[in-house]
């Protein structure tokens, strides 16, 4: 049953509405506290120290960097080490409407908005001071997924602007939703029936959002399409970017940590990539998120399952896989495992994730908030016959339902609370490179995202599609 349009009016927060009851009286741990509050200075004292070959004018550089289309992200990162012993925070991917807030303990207790609040605040509000208004309308949330964090924002930008916010679903099958474009401007269609012309809207839209939101828009998009096809929503084009990108950075000292990736591989060429990893590899869908589109591989059984199936895209990516010390990819960096979550009282150690959030101020990047997902099986030394490697590897909550729907399986959700955090085994200068990280990957998908527009502010068709030569995806591109 699709929903319908709603007005959120300000005054209408309710925190109960908008996070997981296991976070809404967590307490925040102390060191993460701690974290969050670093003045960016001591941020940059404390990573040169432990890197002199960074100069500390080129990382603040990099910290007060002023993107342009990528305001808001959140990357996924997995805590790894080597057989040196050797620790990194490695990037997974770059999301350009990340979930975290729902899982956020209060950083100050009496700020009851928390992270919704502080991104309408200090990112949203300012952003739109700063660009000509071209629109003359209301202000919308448009959503596909993540209800209790989209309404969230909506009734937080309510009361940030001082005026009534549409919150409004935008699914991509739905054959006559409630936004339409006219002439460049997004237009919401109210309860009433009557169509009203948007000035800037508030992007959560996860599912192929470029099929429905248009590449040239006139209503201000708060993640706009371009954000996601540069690497935000865009597995491929990512790799690339950050490729491109610690080019530039390699004289730094800085580099942004993955996986070794190989991108435009056709599906039979799979195989012979999977091999040359050793046999086990990670295959990506490059445009699918919320775990969907993820396949690990560590046996023959795996990749003949994966090569049974039918696929709408004809390019996939193939990162080498981060598994136990005794079983992952042979990569340029050597052997990667995960640190994984402290022994459980069982002995069992689990793969786990940081999700950490980060938006754009004046001032340049801040982070928002941080969560952790733990995988549902324990990672096991030896791999058995049958295996199925996903519930050891995959650390995703989403969980769609045979209606379409979505949910989450928040028993593996790990917060950034005085009982979880603790469980992580991540320390200080773990959550320092973790946010570094992440504000190098975004500064690479802006930058990617600014070179897709020429001099006349018009779309490279022809280099997004050197980029990225994938005909399933383009023919879904709006435009127009």
């Amino acid at each position: 049953m699709q929903k319908k349009a709603q007005i959120f009016q300000p005054g209408s927060f309710e925190p109960h509405d908008h996070w997981y009851p296991k976070a809404l009286n967590a307490t925040i741990h102390p060191l993460v506290s701690f974290f969050l509050n670093l003045t960016e200075d001591r941020i940059i004292k404390r990573y040169c120290h432990l890197h002199p070959k960074v100069k500390p004018d080129y990382l603040k550089e990099q910290l007060t960097y002023r993107p342009k289309f990528f305001v808001w992200a959140g990357a996924d990162l997995m805590h790894v080490t080597n057989e040196n012993g050797k620790r990194q925070m490695v990037v997974i991917e770059n999301n350009s409407c990340p979930s975290g807030q729902k899982s956020m303990p209060l950083l100050n207790d009496n700020q009851e908005q928390g992270g919704y609040r502080l991104l309408m605040e200090r990112t949203i509000k300012p952003t739109l001071q700063r660009k000509k208004r071209v629109v003359k309308g209301d202000l919308a949330v448009v959503y596909d997924k993540n209800e209790m964090e989209a309404s969230g924002y909506a009734k937080a930008m309510a009361d940030i602007f001082g005026e009534q916010v549409h919150y409004v679903p935008f699914y991509k099958d739905n054959p006559d939703p409630d936004v339409q474009y006219k002439d460049g401007v997004m237009h919401i269609r109210t309860e009433a029936g009557e169509w009203v012309p948007i000035r800037a809207a508030f992007r959560y839209l996860t599912q192929k959002p470029w099929n429905r939101l248009p590449i040239h828009s006139k209503t201000h998009i708060l993640n706009p399409t371009v954000a996601c096809l540069a690497g935000g929503r865009n597995k491929m084009v990512a790799a690339k970017a950050y490729d491109f990108f610690n080019t530039e950075l390699r004289e730094s000292g800085l580099e942004i940590v993955t996986p070794e990736t190989i991108w435009d591989v056709s599906k039979a060429e799979i195989p012979l990539w999977v091999n040359q990893m050793g046999g086990q590899a990670v295959v990506k869908i490059p445009y699918s998120n919320a775990g969907q589109g993820v396949f690990t591989i560590v046996d023959e059984q795996e990749l003949d399952a994966f090569m049974a199936q039918d696929f709408d895209y004809e390019r996939f990516i193939v990162q080498s896989l981060i598994g136990n010390y005794n079983w992952s990819s042979i990569s340029r960096r050597g052997r990667l495992y995960h640190v994984g979550t402290m022994p459980s009282p069982k002995g069992n150690t689990y793969v786990a994730d940081l999700r950490v959030m980060i938006s754009a101020t004046p001032e340049g990047f801040k982070p928002l908030c941080v969560y952790a997902r733990r995988a549902l099986k324990p990672l096991e030394d030896h791999i058995q016959t049958g295996t199925d490697s996903w519930n050891m590897l995959g650390t995703n909550l989403s969980i769609k339902n045979e209606d379409g729907s979505w949910g989450s399986d928040t028993n593996r959700l790990m917060l950034m609370d005085r009982r979880d955090f603790n469980k992580l085994g991540v320390g200080l200068d773990d959550m320092i490179e973790a946010y570094i990280q992440t504000v190098l990957s975004t500064i690479a998908i802006d930058r990617m995202a600014k070179n897709l527009y020429n001099t006349k502010g018009k779309f490279r068709s022809r280099l997004f599609k050197s980029l990225n030569n994938d005909e399933g995806l383009i023919n879904e591109i709006l435009t127009n």
